[in-house]
């Protein structure tokens, strides 16, 4: 029987765009069938709710906070509760972690200074991978949308904060052509949304036992069932861009490629 998680998730306490403390969602999950929740606050040069002046140390100790009090609320309710994270560059694209905890970032201050391909390899090193969430969302807040497939290992195909459904197809379309894995996450900030039950996530084979499993799952380009809303990521031929696109190579450098060529090729 195929297990379902939540991969995109924020609390109030460490992201400043988060309306619900992380505990306020472990219930409601449960009752939608959910067997586990990612934790994906937004990290330091995203909009993170913890003062970047505080120390480093003391800046992921309070970065985690969210994560942990969400983990000792599913502990106590039986709900899976894993830890992630949220990093945006250049005001634009953002870029989900997974695999790597607190002491990881403890021993790397730099992280608050990486580039794209930095975080990259600095994560695959440290035995993590890098999902690029909603990769083709054109809110008014973005100025372009950058597509760096070399800095990551997928691609969110269904995003619950997507306006649009079809920055939900772009993205599919823009992972198959990539040859990134596919993912799915609601990109939640306010558990009263579950009441609706729209939410999205994963379907996987086996539970995960650490957050181990779900890397491998991208990384091997396993079989990974989507739930969103039925036909999200279908192309039906109506999808539009109206910001400017920068598809980047596998070191991050700017191609001048054309989109649709590049869709279409």
């Amino acid at each position: 029987m195929s297990c379902l998680y939540e991969t995109h998730l924020h609390t109030a306490r460490s992201s400043a765009c988060g309306i619900s403390a992380g505990p306020e969602y472990v219930q409601p999950y449960i009752d939608l069938g959910y067997q586990g929740i990612i934790v994906t606050d937004h990290f330091y040069n995203g909009n993170t709710s913890v003062n970047r002046r505080l120390p480093w140390r003391e800046w992921v100790k309070r970065f985690c906070r969210g994560y942990e009090e969400t983990r000792e609320e599913g502990e106590r309710r039986g709900l899976d509760v894993f830890f992630g994270w949220e990093e945006t560059f250049d005001g634009c694209d953002d870029y989900l972690v997974y695999g790597l905890d607190k002491e990881w970032l403890l021993e790397h201050e730099e992280a608050r200074g990486w580039t794209r391909l930095e975080q990259y390899r600095a994560v695959s090193a440290g035995g993590g991978c890098v999902v690029q969430a909603h990769p083709f969302r054109q809110h008014d807040y973005i100025r372009e949308v950058i597509l760096s497939a070399g800095c990551a290992d997928g691609a969110e195909a269904a995003n619950g904060g997507n306006r649009e459904r079809s920055y939900d197809a772009l993205a599919m379309r823009y992972a198959k052509r990539a040859g990134l894995a596919v993912t799915a996450g609601s990109d939640i900030h306010n558990a009263s949304r579950l009441d609706t039950g729209d939410v999205y996530g994963v379907y996987l084979e086996t539970r995960m036992n650490d957050i181990s499993s779900y890397v491998a799952a991208i990384k091997d380009r396993a079989p990974i069932r989507l739930k969103t809303e039925k036909g999200r990521c279908d192309y039906r031929g109506g999808e539009k861009i109206s910001l400017p696109v920068d598809i980047r190579d596998e070191r991050d450098r700017s191609t001048g490629k054309d989109i649709w060529e590049f869709l279409n090729g």
